[in-house]
Protein backbone atom coordinates (compact mmCIF):
# COMPACT_ATOMS: atom_id res chain seq x y z
CA UNK A 1 0.00 0.00 0.00
CA UNK A 2 1.23 3.46 -1.02
CA UNK A 3 1.72 6.16 1.55
CA UNK A 4 -0.80 8.42 0.01
CA UNK A 5 -3.17 5.88 -0.54
CA UNK A 6 -2.94 4.74 2.61
CA UNK A 7 -3.06 8.69 4.12
CA UNK A 8 -6.34 9.17 1.17
CA UNK A 9 -8.01 6.06 3.07
CA UNK A 10 -7.34 7.28 6.55
CA UNK A 11 -8.57 11.11 5.57
CA UNK A 12 -12.04 9.35 3.90
CA UNK A 13 -12.33 7.88 7.65
CA UNK A 14 -11.26 10.65 9.51
CA UNK A 15 -14.64 12.73 7.61
CA UNK A 16 -16.43 9.29 8.41
CA UNK A 17 -15.47 9.78 12.11
CA UNK A 18 -16.49 13.75 12.49
CA UNK A 19 -19.79 13.14 10.61
CA UNK A 20 -20.23 10.66 13.11
CA UNK A 21 -19.29 12.63 16.20
CA UNK A 22 -21.26 15.54 14.97
CA UNK A 23 -24.70 13.76 14.34
CA UNK A 24 -23.95 12.30 17.90
CA UNK A 25 -23.01 15.34 19.99
CA UNK A 26 -25.90 17.12 18.45
CA UNK A 27 -28.16 14.76 19.10
CA UNK A 28 -26.83 12.24 22.73
CA UNK A 29 -23.28 13.98 24.05
CA UNK A 30 -23.49 17.94 23.39
CA UNK A 31 -21.00 18.71 25.69
CA UNK A 32 -18.56 15.72 24.93
CA UNK A 33 -15.70 17.53 23.54
CA UNK A 34 -13.24 18.04 25.98
CA UNK A 35 -10.08 19.70 24.68
CA UNK A 36 -6.16 17.41 25.84
CA UNK A 37 -3.06 18.09 26.82
CA UNK A 38 0.27 17.75 25.48
CA UNK A 39 1.48 18.76 21.53
CA UNK A 40 0.17 17.95 18.33
CA UNK A 41 1.75 15.89 16.29
CA UNK A 42 1.25 17.12 12.40
CA UNK A 43 1.88 14.16 9.97
CA UNK A 44 0.94 15.85 6.71
CA UNK A 45 -1.61 18.67 5.06
CA UNK A 46 -4.15 18.11 2.65
CA UNK A 47 -5.63 20.86 0.91
CA UNK A 48 -9.22 20.00 0.45
CA UNK A 49 -9.94 23.22 -2.17
CA UNK A 50 -8.29 24.73 -5.02
CA UNK A 51 -6.58 27.89 -4.22
CA UNK A 52 -9.16 28.99 -6.11
CA UNK A 53 -10.49 28.42 -9.56
CA UNK A 54 -10.80 31.51 -11.24
CA UNK A 55 -12.78 31.71 -14.66
CA UNK A 56 -9.78 33.63 -16.15
CA UNK A 57 -7.26 31.12 -15.12
CA UNK A 58 -4.86 30.02 -17.92
CA UNK A 59 -5.73 27.23 -19.60
CA UNK A 60 -2.71 25.11 -17.78
CA UNK A 61 -3.38 26.33 -14.40
CA UNK A 62 -2.59 23.85 -11.96
CA UNK A 63 -4.77 22.83 -8.70
CA UNK A 64 -3.85 20.89 -5.38
CA UNK A 65 -7.64 20.04 -4.44
CA UNK A 66 -6.80 16.86 -2.75
CA UNK A 67 -3.15 16.90 -2.87
CA UNK A 68 -0.64 16.68 -0.40
CA UNK A 69 0.64 20.31 0.20
CA UNK A 70 3.23 22.44 2.09
CA UNK A 71 1.84 25.31 0.23
CA UNK A 72 -1.68 26.40 -0.59
CA UNK A 73 -3.42 30.30 -1.07
CA UNK A 74 -5.26 32.45 0.93
CA UNK A 75 -8.97 31.00 1.14
CA UNK A 76 -8.04 27.38 0.80
CA UNK A 77 -9.60 24.36 2.88
CA UNK A 78 -6.97 22.15 4.54
CA UNK A 79 -7.37 18.55 6.19
CA UNK A 80 -4.19 18.58 9.06
CA UNK A 81 -3.86 15.17 9.70
CA UNK A 82 -2.18 14.02 12.72
CA UNK A 83 -2.48 12.70 16.44
CA UNK A 84 -3.26 14.46 19.77
CA UNK A 85 -4.80 17.16 17.46
CA UNK A 86 -7.35 18.11 20.17
CA UNK A 87 -4.51 19.61 22.41
CA UNK A 88 -4.65 22.98 19.35
CA UNK A 89 -6.31 25.89 21.36
CA UNK A 90 -5.67 27.79 18.26
CA UNK A 91 -3.95 28.18 14.90
CA UNK A 92 -1.98 30.93 12.79
CA UNK A 93 -0.88 31.41 9.52
CA UNK A 94 2.20 33.34 9.61
CA UNK A 95 0.47 36.57 11.58
CA UNK A 96 -3.10 35.71 11.01
CA UNK A 97 -5.38 33.73 13.04
CA UNK A 98 -7.55 31.07 11.57
CA UNK A 99 -11.07 30.08 12.86
CA UNK A 100 -10.75 27.02 14.64
CA UNK A 101 -13.71 25.02 14.20
CA UNK A 102 -14.02 22.15 17.49
CA UNK A 103 -17.09 20.55 16.15
CA UNK A 104 -14.95 19.30 13.23
CA UNK A 105 -11.81 18.71 15.20
CA UNK A 106 -10.99 15.13 16.55
CA UNK A 107 -7.86 13.64 17.61
CA UNK A 108 -6.39 12.78 14.19
CA UNK A 109 -8.25 15.28 11.76
CA UNK A 110 -8.57 19.16 11.64
CA UNK A 111 -10.21 21.23 8.99
CA UNK A 112 -9.30 24.86 8.59
CA UNK A 113 -9.57 27.35 6.32
CA UNK A 114 -6.07 29.79 5.50
CA UNK A 115 -7.25 33.08 6.75
CA UNK A 116 -7.74 35.45 3.63
CA UNK A 117 -5.91 38.83 4.92
CA UNK A 118 -2.51 39.24 3.23
CA UNK A 119 0.00 38.57 6.60
CA UNK A 120 1.84 41.53 7.50
CA UNK A 121 4.70 39.42 9.06
CA UNK A 122 5.53 36.61 6.67
CA UNK A 123 7.36 33.24 8.44
CA UNK A 124 6.64 30.62 6.30
CA UNK A 125 4.86 28.50 9.37
CA UNK A 126 1.46 27.22 10.83
CA UNK A 127 1.45 27.90 14.86
CA UNK A 128 0.06 25.67 16.65
CA UNK A 129 -1.03 27.33 20.03
CA UNK A 130 -1.83 24.23 22.55
CA UNK A 131 -3.87 24.41 25.75
CA UNK A 132 -1.02 24.46 27.78
CA UNK A 133 0.15 28.00 25.70
CA UNK A 134 2.90 26.09 24.22
CA UNK A 135 3.80 26.74 20.44
CA UNK A 136 4.33 24.04 17.90
CA UNK A 137 5.57 25.18 14.53
CA UNK A 138 5.06 23.34 11.33
CA UNK A 139 6.56 24.51 7.77
CA UNK A 140 4.30 25.67 5.57
CA UNK A 141 4.10 28.48 3.16
CA UNK A 142 0.59 30.66 2.50
CA UNK A 143 1.25 31.57 -1.49
CA UNK A 144 0.14 35.07 -2.25
CA UNK A 145 -1.06 35.86 -5.48
CA UNK A 146 0.01 38.42 -8.18
CA UNK A 147 -2.20 41.33 -8.14
CA UNK A 148 -6.05 40.90 -9.55
CA UNK A 149 -7.43 43.22 -11.24
CA UNK A 150 -11.34 42.58 -11.96
CA UNK A 151 -12.86 45.44 -12.85
CA UNK A 152 -13.00 49.31 -13.31
CA UNK A 153 -15.46 52.19 -12.60
CA UNK A 154 -15.31 53.18 -16.31
CA UNK A 155 -13.50 51.45 -18.85
CA UNK A 156 -13.30 54.47 -20.69
CA UNK A 157 -12.34 57.09 -18.86
CA UNK A 158 -10.38 60.20 -19.98
CA UNK A 159 -6.42 60.33 -19.03
CA UNK A 160 -5.95 62.18 -16.10
CA UNK A 161 -8.87 61.14 -14.28
CA UNK A 162 -8.98 59.29 -11.07
CA UNK A 163 -10.13 55.77 -11.26
CA UNK A 164 -10.59 53.06 -8.84
CA UNK A 165 -9.49 49.54 -9.66
CA UNK A 166 -11.00 46.41 -8.00
CA UNK A 167 -9.83 43.28 -7.31
CA UNK A 168 -7.05 41.93 -4.86
CA UNK A 169 -3.63 41.95 -3.19
CA UNK A 170 -2.91 45.49 -4.24
CA UNK A 171 0.55 45.26 -2.14
CA UNK A 172 2.74 47.63 -2.30
CA UNK A 173 6.19 46.50 -0.67
CA UNK A 174 8.59 48.62 0.27
CA UNK A 175 11.34 46.74 -1.83
CA UNK A 176 9.18 46.37 -4.56
CA UNK A 177 6.32 49.00 -4.78
CA UNK A 178 3.27 48.08 -6.73
CA UNK A 179 2.89 49.16 -9.70
CA UNK A 180 -0.15 49.46 -12.18
CA UNK A 181 0.49 49.70 -15.63
CA UNK A 182 -1.62 51.37 -19.21
CA UNK A 183 -0.15 50.96 -22.79
CA UNK A 184 0.71 53.07 -24.88
CA UNK A 185 0.25 53.66 -28.88
CA UNK A 186 4.00 51.72 -29.11
CA UNK A 187 2.54 49.04 -27.44
CA UNK A 188 5.15 50.07 -24.06
CA UNK A 189 4.14 49.69 -21.00
CA UNK A 190 3.14 53.70 -19.24
CA UNK A 191 3.07 53.48 -15.71
CA UNK A 192 -0.15 55.29 -13.52
CA UNK A 193 0.36 57.00 -10.35
CA UNK A 194 -1.69 55.36 -7.59
CA UNK A 195 -3.55 57.58 -5.36
CA UNK A 196 -4.37 55.53 -2.66
CA UNK A 197 -4.75 51.53 -1.67
CA UNK A 198 -7.49 50.03 0.51
CA UNK A 199 -6.04 48.38 3.60
CA UNK A 200 -7.63 45.27 2.61
CA UNK A 201 -5.87 44.91 -0.77
CA UNK A 202 -8.72 44.76 -2.99
CA UNK A 203 -9.18 48.06 -4.33
CA UNK A 204 -6.36 50.70 -5.60
CA UNK A 205 -7.08 54.31 -6.91
CA UNK A 206 -5.20 55.31 -9.54
CA UNK A 207 -4.82 58.23 -12.38
CA UNK A 208 -5.00 57.37 -16.33
CA UNK A 209 -2.09 58.27 -17.80
CA UNK A 210 -1.86 60.31 -20.81
CA UNK A 211 -1.38 58.54 -24.19
CA UNK A 212 -3.01 55.25 -22.39
CA UNK A 213 -4.56 53.77 -25.48
CA UNK A 214 -6.77 50.27 -25.96
CA UNK A 215 -5.32 47.25 -24.09
CA UNK A 216 -5.06 45.62 -20.59
CA UNK A 217 -3.71 46.98 -17.76
CA UNK A 218 -1.07 45.71 -16.29
CA UNK A 219 -0.44 45.24 -12.52
CA UNK A 220 3.21 44.03 -11.27
CA UNK A 221 3.99 43.19 -7.26
CA UNK A 222 6.40 41.72 -5.10
CA UNK A 223 4.14 38.35 -5.62
CA UNK A 224 4.24 38.98 -9.76
CA UNK A 225 2.45 40.51 -12.35
CA UNK A 226 -0.82 39.97 -13.92
CA UNK A 227 -3.05 41.60 -16.73
CA UNK A 228 -6.45 42.77 -16.21
CA UNK A 229 -9.25 40.21 -17.69
CA UNK A 230 -11.41 43.15 -19.49
CA UNK A 231 -9.41 45.89 -21.82
CA UNK A 232 -9.09 49.71 -20.72
CA UNK A 233 -10.83 51.42 -23.99
CA UNK A 234 -12.08 48.06 -25.30
CA UNK A 235 -12.36 48.23 -28.83
CA UNK A 236 -12.25 44.65 -30.16
CA UNK A 237 -15.74 43.88 -30.43
CA UNK A 238 -16.96 47.34 -31.14
CA UNK A 239 -20.41 48.24 -32.40
CA UNK A 240 -21.45 51.66 -32.29
CA UNK A 241 -19.42 54.51 -30.92
CA UNK A 242 -21.93 57.37 -32.77
CA UNK A 243 -19.05 59.11 -33.75
CA UNK A 244 -17.77 57.36 -36.34
CA UNK A 245 -19.95 55.63 -38.65
CA UNK A 246 -19.31 52.12 -36.82
CA UNK A 247 -16.72 51.18 -34.60
CA UNK A 248 -15.39 48.49 -37.03
CA UNK A 249 -16.99 49.54 -40.91
CA UNK A 250 -17.56 52.85 -42.34
CA UNK A 251 -20.85 53.13 -42.88
CA UNK A 252 -23.48 55.32 -41.24
CA UNK A 253 -25.29 53.05 -38.50
CA UNK A 254 -26.71 56.63 -36.41
CA UNK A 255 -30.39 55.86 -37.65
CA UNK A 256 -30.92 52.51 -39.33
CA UNK A 257 -34.72 51.35 -37.90
CA UNK A 258 -37.72 53.41 -36.65
CA UNK A 259 -35.38 55.12 -34.20
CA UNK A 260 -37.26 59.02 -33.80
CA UNK A 261 -34.05 60.37 -33.23
CA UNK A 262 -30.38 60.17 -33.93
CA UNK A 263 -27.52 60.79 -32.07
CA UNK A 264 -26.47 63.44 -29.27
CA UNK A 265 -23.56 65.76 -30.99
CA UNK A 266 -20.79 66.18 -28.52
CA UNK A 267 -20.73 67.66 -25.67
CA UNK A 268 -19.10 68.84 -21.96
CA UNK A 269 -20.72 65.88 -20.79
CA UNK A 270 -19.29 63.46 -23.77
CA UNK A 271 -17.30 60.33 -22.59
CA UNK A 272 -16.00 59.87 -26.27
CA UNK A 273 -17.39 62.26 -28.66
CA UNK A 274 -21.30 62.18 -29.90
CA UNK A 275 -23.50 59.16 -27.50
CA UNK A 276 -26.86 57.97 -27.63
CA UNK A 277 -29.80 59.22 -25.06
CA UNK A 278 -32.46 57.85 -23.79
CA UNK A 279 -35.20 60.48 -22.90
CA UNK A 280 -35.14 64.17 -22.77
CA UNK A 281 -35.87 65.11 -19.37
CA UNK A 282 -39.35 65.94 -20.62
CA UNK A 283 -40.96 62.97 -21.90
CA UNK A 284 -42.63 60.29 -19.25
CA UNK A 285 -41.28 56.85 -19.16
CA UNK A 286 -44.04 55.27 -17.73
CA UNK A 287 -43.00 52.87 -14.34
CA UNK A 288 -45.93 49.87 -15.10
CA UNK A 289 -44.64 47.28 -14.72
CA UNK A 290 -46.59 45.17 -18.27
CA UNK A 291 -44.62 46.40 -21.33
CA UNK A 292 -47.47 48.09 -23.53
CA UNK A 293 -45.20 49.35 -26.66
CA UNK A 294 -42.13 52.14 -26.51
CA UNK A 295 -42.20 55.51 -27.02
CA UNK A 296 -39.90 55.24 -29.87
CA UNK A 297 -39.09 58.70 -30.15
CA UNK A 298 -36.70 59.20 -26.99
CA UNK A 299 -37.50 55.51 -25.36
CA UNK A 300 -35.57 53.02 -28.29
CA UNK A 301 -32.49 52.77 -30.18
CA UNK A 302 -32.19 50.14 -32.95
CA UNK A 303 -30.05 48.86 -35.89
CA UNK A 304 -31.38 46.29 -38.15
CA UNK A 305 -28.73 45.16 -40.94
CA UNK A 306 -29.20 45.31 -44.97
CA UNK A 307 -30.48 48.38 -47.26
CA UNK A 308 -33.32 47.04 -49.87
CA UNK A 309 -30.85 45.64 -51.92
CA UNK A 310 -32.61 42.60 -54.20
CA UNK A 311 -30.85 39.86 -53.57
CA UNK A 312 -30.13 41.56 -49.78
CA UNK A 313 -26.02 40.83 -49.62
CA UNK A 314 -25.56 43.25 -45.92
CA UNK A 315 -22.08 44.35 -47.45
CA UNK A 316 -23.50 47.88 -46.87
CA UNK A 317 -25.07 47.77 -43.58
CA UNK A 318 -23.82 44.50 -42.45
CA UNK A 319 -25.36 42.01 -39.80
CA UNK A 320 -23.77 42.62 -36.73
CA UNK A 321 -22.03 39.06 -36.11
CA UNK A 322 -20.26 40.03 -39.71
CA UNK A 323 -19.01 42.62 -37.63
CA UNK A 324 -18.02 40.75 -34.41
CA UNK A 325 -17.06 37.18 -34.36
CA UNK A 326 -20.12 35.71 -32.26
CA UNK A 327 -19.02 31.68 -32.72
CA UNK A 328 -18.38 31.43 -28.73
CA UNK A 329 -20.97 34.26 -27.87
CA UNK A 330 -21.93 32.10 -24.59
CA UNK A 331 -18.52 33.23 -23.32
CA UNK A 332 -18.90 37.02 -24.25
CA UNK A 333 -19.97 40.33 -22.33
CA UNK A 334 -21.98 43.29 -23.82
CA UNK A 335 -20.62 46.61 -22.68
CA UNK A 336 -21.44 49.90 -22.79
CA UNK A 337 -20.68 53.42 -20.84
CA UNK A 338 -23.59 55.07 -19.50
CA UNK A 339 -24.38 58.51 -17.67
CA UNK A 340 -27.24 59.50 -15.81
CA UNK A 341 -27.63 63.00 -14.24
CA UNK A 342 -28.67 63.19 -10.58
CA UNK A 343 -31.55 65.53 -11.25
CA UNK A 344 -33.13 63.01 -13.96
CA UNK A 345 -32.65 59.98 -12.16
CA UNK A 346 -33.92 56.37 -13.86
CA UNK A 347 -37.13 55.06 -11.19
CA UNK A 348 -39.06 52.73 -13.73
CA UNK A 349 -39.08 50.23 -16.47
CA UNK A 350 -35.95 48.28 -17.80
CA UNK A 351 -34.09 48.84 -20.43
CA UNK A 352 -34.91 45.43 -22.61
CA UNK A 353 -31.80 44.66 -24.80
CA UNK A 354 -32.86 42.39 -27.84
CA UNK A 355 -30.94 40.75 -30.45
CA UNK A 356 -32.44 38.84 -33.35
CA UNK A 357 -31.49 37.51 -36.30
CA UNK A 358 -32.28 37.85 -40.18
CA UNK A 359 -35.21 35.47 -39.92
CA UNK A 360 -36.94 38.20 -37.74
CA UNK A 361 -35.86 41.28 -39.10
CA UNK A 362 -33.83 43.14 -41.84
CA UNK A 363 -33.99 46.12 -43.24
CA UNK A 364 -35.80 45.60 -46.62
CA UNK A 365 -38.62 43.72 -47.72
CA UNK A 366 -38.14 40.19 -47.40
CA UNK A 367 -37.80 37.70 -49.65
CA UNK A 368 -34.08 35.17 -50.07
CA UNK A 369 -30.64 37.10 -49.81
CA UNK A 370 -27.84 36.48 -52.07
CA UNK A 371 -26.68 33.25 -49.55
CA UNK A 372 -29.80 31.64 -49.76
CA UNK A 373 -31.81 32.34 -46.35
CA UNK A 374 -35.03 33.34 -46.10
CA UNK A 375 -35.19 36.84 -44.22
CA UNK A 376 -38.08 38.91 -42.82
CA UNK A 377 -39.25 41.89 -43.84
CA UNK A 378 -38.79 45.15 -42.13
CA UNK A 379 -40.57 44.92 -39.17
CA UNK A 380 -40.45 45.46 -35.00
CA UNK A 381 -43.53 42.60 -33.68
CA UNK A 382 -40.43 40.54 -32.28
CA UNK A 383 -40.32 43.03 -29.33
CA UNK A 384 -42.80 42.02 -27.22
CA UNK A 385 -42.78 37.95 -28.44
CA UNK A 386 -42.30 36.05 -25.12
CA UNK A 387 -40.58 33.39 -27.28
CA UNK A 388 -37.40 36.02 -27.77
CA UNK A 389 -35.06 36.23 -25.03
CA UNK A 390 -33.53 39.29 -24.42
CA UNK A 391 -31.62 41.19 -21.18
CA UNK A 392 -33.15 43.09 -18.91
CA UNK A 393 -31.61 45.76 -17.19
CA UNK A 394 -33.09 47.70 -14.07
CA UNK A 395 -30.06 48.70 -11.82
CA UNK A 396 -33.32 51.04 -10.13
CA UNK A 397 -34.80 47.89 -8.37
CA UNK A 398 -31.95 48.00 -5.58
CA UNK A 399 -33.03 50.80 -3.86
CA UNK A 400 -36.07 52.82 -6.18
CA UNK A 401 -33.86 55.11 -7.93
CA UNK A 402 -31.09 55.18 -9.67
CA UNK A 403 -28.73 57.80 -11.36
CA UNK A 404 -24.86 57.98 -12.06
CA UNK A 405 -24.36 61.68 -10.47
CA UNK A 406 -23.48 62.66 -13.62
CA UNK A 407 -20.59 60.48 -14.39
CA UNK A 408 -19.67 57.72 -16.79
CA UNK A 409 -19.90 54.50 -15.73
CA UNK A 410 -19.17 50.86 -17.49
CA UNK A 411 -22.49 48.52 -17.49
CA UNK A 412 -21.25 44.84 -17.84
CA UNK A 413 -24.02 42.31 -19.13
CA UNK A 414 -22.73 38.28 -19.90
CA UNK A 415 -24.65 37.18 -22.65
CA UNK A 416 -25.34 33.81 -21.26
CA UNK A 417 -26.29 35.18 -17.86
CA UNK A 418 -28.23 38.46 -18.92
CA UNK A 419 -30.03 37.32 -21.81
CA UNK A 420 -32.16 34.65 -20.99
CA UNK A 421 -35.83 36.70 -20.01
CA UNK A 422 -39.17 37.19 -21.59
CA UNK A 423 -40.84 40.97 -22.01
CA UNK A 424 -42.28 40.19 -18.83
CA UNK A 425 -39.41 39.20 -16.41
CA UNK A 426 -40.02 35.75 -16.57
CA UNK A 427 -37.65 32.98 -17.64
CA UNK A 428 -37.77 32.57 -21.44
CA UNK A 429 -38.51 29.04 -22.87
CA UNK A 430 -35.88 30.09 -26.11
CA UNK A 431 -32.51 30.37 -26.16
CA UNK A 432 -30.16 32.55 -28.70
CA UNK A 433 -27.26 31.28 -30.96
CA UNK A 434 -24.52 32.66 -32.81
CA UNK A 435 -27.48 33.72 -35.88
CA UNK A 436 -29.00 35.46 -33.26
CA UNK A 437 -26.64 38.81 -33.38
CA UNK A 438 -27.87 39.93 -36.70
CA UNK A 439 -29.81 43.00 -35.65
CA UNK A 440 -30.23 45.03 -31.86
CA UNK A 441 -32.98 47.19 -30.67
CA UNK A 442 -32.90 48.36 -26.97
CA UNK A 443 -36.11 49.75 -25.49
CA UNK A 444 -36.88 51.32 -22.16
CA UNK A 445 -40.22 49.73 -21.18
CA UNK A 446 -42.22 47.77 -19.28
CA UNK A 447 -40.15 44.51 -17.71
CA UNK A 448 -41.60 42.95 -15.58
CA UNK A 449 -41.41 45.11 -12.22
CA UNK A 450 -43.54 48.11 -10.74
CA UNK A 451 -41.46 51.04 -10.91
CA UNK A 452 -42.35 54.84 -11.27
CA UNK A 453 -42.80 57.31 -13.70
CA UNK A 454 -39.90 59.19 -14.82
CA UNK A 455 -38.78 61.79 -16.90
CA UNK A 456 -34.93 60.70 -16.67
CA UNK A 457 -32.18 60.75 -19.06
CA UNK A 458 -30.05 58.01 -19.93
CA UNK A 459 -26.61 58.56 -22.06
CA UNK A 460 -24.98 55.12 -23.61
CA UNK A 461 -21.79 55.24 -25.87
CA UNK A 462 -19.21 52.33 -26.87
CA UNK A 463 -21.38 49.58 -27.21
CA UNK A 464 -19.53 46.85 -27.67
CA UNK A 465 -19.21 43.07 -27.38
CA UNK A 466 -16.60 41.38 -26.13
CA UNK A 467 -14.67 38.07 -24.92
CA UNK A 468 -14.90 37.46 -20.93
CA UNK A 469 -11.25 36.68 -21.06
Amino acid sequence: MSFINHYTKGLLLAVAVISSMTLTSCKDEPDKYKSTDGHPTIKYIRCMSSEVHRWDDAADTEYTDGLLVTSASPGSTLAIIGDNLRSIYEIWFNDQKAALNQSTLTDNALFVTIPGKVPGMVTDKIYFVTTDRDTVKYDFKVVISAPVINSMVNEYAKAGSTQTLKGNYFIDDPGTPLTISFINADGELIPAEISSIAEDFTSVDIVIPEGAEAGPIVAKSVYGTSKSAFWYKDNRGLLFDFDTANGISDVVLDMHAWNGHTASAADETSIDGKYWQFGNGEVTTPGTADNGWPDESWNSFAYWPGNWESPETFKEYPRLYDLVDMSDWSNMTMKFEMCIPADHPWTGAALQIVFVGTDRTTNGPGGVDAYGNVIHVQTNDYLNDPAVPRALYRPWTATGSFDTDGEWITVSLPLAASFVYSYDGSLCSASMDKDSFASIWMALYGGGIEGSDCQTIIKIDNIRIVPNK
